[in-house]
């Protein structure tokens, strides 16, 4: 099995400004991820938009993202769904795309049934013979379960091979779980944006999967607490911790502001509900991206990206 650590940021989806998916934008945005250093990629995820997909375009991109990848790092699919089967049906999606795990939320409607809750993962699992990564977000996302729950969920599911610990305080919840769970599962990923990411890592979290927008950064970071730099890899969280802090209130649409910014896409539309960036507020993205301008410059991007489509 595939050894996974490191930052695995998660895929954007890209939508020209008349909210059409962007092939050639979520490539560019792909290639930039890849170039930056990133160990691996995951899509979609709460930061693709996934929910504003139709299974249809899920099974799109995955398959495209898996031909763009072409195996250069190790691709984890999401395949969130209420209904096991369709959920298998994207997982299996994957597997045939190259990813090596499916990233998959607790579905709502099993929260209270854990018998349920096991048959709906052992369901995909054996649908699709893909290793799972349980995603334990809290609500309204997923339904945040407990320590001792998520340890039973992964005994009696040998399918589940990681977890993406969200549910807050996720650095208490993942010195809990790597204690009750052993060797029940391979690793253990820290999400939330990375906003946390120093304290999950320092518990024993062995990588993140933050939104995309400053990869090169995660990557640096994540290098110098591999190398045993606690000091420099705080350094570099706490520069961008304004931004981080600005994303956690704009969520998808500061992630475009910043790939527009960097001229890796030619809309930064979302499909997704959510506040928007005023006047004001880029004006003030403006500033925090000036201040860090010297780790994160605008102007130079990893990757080669494509040519912009008209």
């Amino acid at each position: 099995m595939t050894q996974l650590a490191g930052v695995f940021p998660i895929v954007p989806t890209i939508f020209h400004a008349n909210g059409v998916i962007d092939l050639v934008g979520t490539r560019n945005v792909l290639e930039y991820i890849i170039g930056a250093g990133a160990a691996g990629v995951v899509f979609p995820g709460l930061a693709s938009e996934y929910d504003m997909l139709s299974v249809d375009e899920r099974i799109e991109l995955t398959a495209s993202l898996g031909g763009w990848i072409a195996g250069r790092v190790p691709f984890i699919v999401g395949a969130s769904h209420a209904d096991a089967a369709i959920a298998a049906q994207l997982a299996a999606t994957g597997a045939v795309a190259g990813a090596v795990a499916a990233m998959i939320l607790t579905p709502h409607k099993h929260a209270s049934d854990p018998a349920a809750m096991a048959a709906y993962f052992n369901d995909i699992h054996e649908a699709s013979g893909v290793a799972i990564m349980l995603q334990n977000a809290p609500a309204p996302m997923g339904v945040g379960l407990g320590v001792a729950q998520v340890a039973a969920l992964a005994s009696a599911v040998p399918g589940i091979r990681y977890v993406k610990e969200e549910t807050q305080p996720s650095g208490h919840r993942i010195t809990a779980l790597m204690e009750a769970t052993g060797a029940g599962v391979e690793a253990v990923f820290g999400g939330a944006g990375a906003r946390y990411v120093i304290d999950e890592l320092q518990r024993g979290a062995i990588g993140t999967m933050p939104a995309c927008e400053v990869t090169e950064i995660h990557v640096a970071m994540l290098a110098r607490h591999a190398k045993g730099d606690l000091q420099g890899a705080r350094d570099l969280f706490e520069r961008t911790l304004p931004l981080l802090s600005m994303q956690a209130v704009f969520r998808w649409r500061l992630t475009k502001a910043v790939l527009l910014r960097r001229g890796l896409i030619g809309s930064d539309h979302v499909r997704a509900a959510g506040p928007t960036l005023d006047a004001w507020d880029q004006r003030e993205l403006d500033d925090l991206l000036a201040r860090i301008a010297d780790i994160l410059p605008l102007d130079r991007v990893p990757g080669k990206p494509a040519r912009m489509a008209p």
